[in-house]
């Protein structure tokens, strides 16, 4: 969840940014914003490999949608910094297409904005906007929580301890991105059990957008990731033993750190 935990995410292996333009190029840009992936020179940059293997599963669309997605939560892309649509397609191996596509994707979401005849500059957040995606969240989970610990089966919350561990062990790896995703599916079986699709995909999309690092925040620790992880087992023990008001303080405390 880590939705009251205000941490930008730890780089990935090579630390930066890949295809970051040199200080120099900064004077050509508004406001020594920049457009990463290009050299000075106009030359696509190095891209490490991890950056070129994609899953088949999806469209290119898709595929390009996820890992700008992955992108967004470790933190490989910089809040504020300015994205160009054909230096991203080419770190990823394809046209700027696709990626533009996903880029105004992204931006419906609020990720990101459009900058004209530039790109995408990646939103700024504050950790006022966290605290107001706490709220918000709290006020859809918590009575949709405590309602599951009234009337489902104490039986049936043994279903969600392997999503509840698979988190934990995401958790551990310190990779923010594969937890984000541990996490949400957590949440997204949890609610699945109200049978309101509606309720799963409008908490999904807030949980999601709680995930975005903020600016200038501490660094996202492993320790931090186990701990909240921990929480998720926490909570189905109490509803298994249906103790509405260690499921209240549960739910209500994982979205604020509290």
């Amino acid at each position: 969840m880590e939705q009251g935990r205000p941490h930008t995410a730890v780089p990935g292996p090579g630390t930066g940014v890949p295809g970051r333009a040199a200080p120099e190029a900064h004077a050509e840009h508004v406001r020594g914003e920049h457009v990463h992936g290009e050299s000075p020179y106009g030359a696509p940059a190095p891209v490490p490999a991890q950056a070129r293997r994609m899953p088949q599963r999806y469209s290119v669309r898709g595929q390009i949608l996820d890992a700008l997605r992955k992108a967004l939560v470790s933190g490989e892309l910089v809040p504020g910094e300015v994205y160009s649509g054909p230096a991203l397609g080419e770190r990823f191996g394809v046209s700027a297409t696709p990626v533009r596509e996903a880029m105004q994707q992204l931006a419906l979401e609020g990720a990101v904005e459009v900058v004209p005849n530039r790109g995408f500059r990646v939103t700024r957040r504050s950790a006022r906007d966290l605290a107001e995606l706490a709220e918000v969240r709290a006020l859809i989970e918590v009575p949709a929580v405590l309602g599951l610990a009234r009337t489902v089966p104490t039986a049936r919350w043994s279903e969600l301890r392997p999503a509840a561990e698979a988190a934990a062990t995401a958790a551990a790896t310190g990779d923010r991105a594969r937890y984000a995703e541990a996490d949400r599916a957590f949440h997204r079986a949890l609610l699945g059990l109200t049978g309101n699709r509606q309720l799963v995909t409008v908490a999904d999309e807030l949980h999601r957008r709680a995930q975005w690092p903020i600016a200038q925040a501490p660094a996202v620790r492993t320790a931090d990731l186990i701990a909240d992880a921990a929480e998720h087992l926490a909570l189905l023990e109490a509803l298994t033993a249906r103790d509405l008001r260690a499921v209240e303080s549960l739910v209500r405390g994982h979205f604020t750190g509290a």
